[in-house]
């Protein structure tokens, strides 16, 4: 559906103040839809279509009872796309359409801006309708049922994938080495010397080691993988014995989870941006005076927060002011930093007018969540801003806050924003005790992996691999290897 007169022309003057504000993005597309049509368009992700699974039913019967018992509401929803589409909700009053608005542009600059951003296919909308008709055609050919049992396991296994990929050199298929190939010379490297110093710089002893320890090596098998290979998915879809529309699908899943990756690894800075320039817009330019309490009551039930959980929104937000602040009073550097006169902190003011406005865009430009809370999440900030790290405590049933520590509350938030929060898991070997199977390990940091969730990855792996799948872990600090073979499960401390 179409705006309407009054909220094109209002959606005219919001461009025009994001542009004046050195906002930069793809041109933007609004649709409205009413409830029910927005609650399915957002069970797929935002887009208008998507394969058929039965997850998408799921989260929009989910999100359509959260709208009708008043629990939930959604407000804003945008695609990263060229153009960029966003959609309205019809039954909103008009401030909120227009803070929506002014939203949607700080998420637009965001993604045109953005460096994590910058590997997506910016003709997102058209690849999910290929990927949907593609799914669709093997679904009629090979049978609802069973191409969806094998969504099923792609899908459990979507969250392994390595997010740095994009920035890297693409993996390769790994060739096949004839080690039988008895024309080869072995070759040991010797250290260049002068001839009357050779023995000394080479002994013909500790050439002869090495000798024999090449001889060896090339009598074992390569290791396959080469090297350690943390997109599993791509592995998997390279080297499991598969049916060509098997590996498609894997490659479906695969392409649209590299996609939505940037916005797990920016949630926090990207909903932050986005807030920033709503309120900035709304509040300078955009609403009137009769509109702006209710913009503020808006406004606050987005940045409200809960005990335990990070409001992206709100913190956020929090963030861009503290830098752009900082850096408007010359709040940085090796002399602000090296100063332990707190009288002087607190009265601490070198003008540097319009640094901050500078800082918070090139932050916008080359930081992920990690790197934004690592570089510029301050004590100071955590003071005002009052984190805390909470538990939750068993004998209450409640989440009480357990450390006002800055080092916690901070560690504790790059452990969880690091690899997307998800546990570190790769593949080590694909000949396993040479017998065709399949080792993935999980690189312990801190956290042992639930045996539910380890189960069944290892079952849906087996599922793709059809070979019986390892996965090696810790738990209190003990190795533990998890085995599935098609029927069993067991775990061998």
């Amino acid at each position: 559906m179409l705006l309407t007169t009054e909220l094109f022309q209002t959606q005219q003057q919001i461009l025009e103040h994001a542009r004046k504000f050195g906002l930069d993005f793809f041109d933007v597309h609004f649709e409205m839809l009413d409830y029910e049509s927005l609650n399915e368009v957002a069970a797929y992700g935002g887009f208008p279509t998507r394969y058929p699974h039965w997850r998408f039913g799921m989260h929009y019967e989910e999100l359509l009872k959260g709208y009708t018992y008043g629990i939930s509401k959604i407000y804003e929803l945008v695609i990263n796309n060229d153009p960029v589409i966003a959609y309205l909700m019809d039954s909103n009053d008009f401030v909120s359409q227009k803070l929506v608005m002014a939203h949607v542009y700080g998420h637009a600059d965001f993604f045109k801006n953005n460096l994590w951003f910058s590997k997506t296919n910016r003709r997102m909308v058209d690849q999910m309708a290929n990927h949907a008709a593609r799914v669709r055609r093997y679904m009629d050919h090979y049978g609802r049922d069973k191409v969806e049992r094998f969504i099923d396991a792609c899908l459990s296994l979507e969250n392994l994938i390595d997010p740095l990929l994009p920035f890297s050199k693409p993996p390769q298929r790994q060739q096949t080495v004839d080690l039988d190939d008895e024309t080869v010379r072995i070759e040991v490297q010797k250290l260049q010397s002068k001839d009357y110093m050779d023995r000394y710089i080479n002994p013909p002893e500790i050439l002869a080691r090495k000798r024999t320890e090449l001889e060896r090596k090339a009598q074992e098998a390569p290791k396959f993988p080469a090297e350690p290979i943390k997109d599993v998915l791509w592995f998997l879809m390279t080297y499991a014995p598969l049916r060509n529309w098997q590996r498609d699908v894997v490659n479906i899943v695969r392409e649209e989870a590299y996609y939505f990756a940037p916005q797990r690894q920016t949630k926090i800075m990207n909903e932050g941006w986005a807030s920033y320039w709503h309120s900035t817009i709304m509040t300078q330019k955009a609403a009137t005076a009769a509109e702006i309490v209710d913009f503020a009551d808006h406004h606050s039930m987005t940045m409200g927060t809960n005990p335990g959980v990070i409001n992206p929104y709100k913190l956020g937000i929090e963030l861009f002011r503290d830098i752009e602040y900082r850096w408007d009073h010359g709040m940085h550097g090796l002399e602000w930093e090296q100063c332990d006169d707190l009288s002087a902190k607190e009265n601490w003011d070198k003008p540097s007018p319009g640094q901050g406005r500078k800082k918070i865009f090139e932050v916008r430009k080359i930081y992920n969540d990690l790197t934004f809370i690592d570089e510029f999440l301050t004590e100071d900030f955590c003071v005002r801003a009052k984190l805390f790290t909470y538990d939750f405590n068993p004998g209450t049933g409640r989440y009480e806050i357990s450390s006002r520590d800055f080092a916690g509350i901070k560690n504790k938030l790059r452990t969880q924003l690091t690899n997307m929060g998800e546990p570190y898991i790769y593949i080590e070997d694909g000949n396993y005790e040479n017998r065709g199977e399949l080792l993935l390990v999980h690189r312990h940091e801190g956290f042992d992996l639930d045996e539910g969730y380890t189960r069944e990855t290892l079952r849906n792996v087996h599922r793709i691999w059809n070979r019986p799948a390892y996965l090696s872990t810790k738990e209190e600090g003990k190795k533990v290897l998890h085995r599935f073979d098609g029927k069993d499960y067991k775990r061998e401390a």
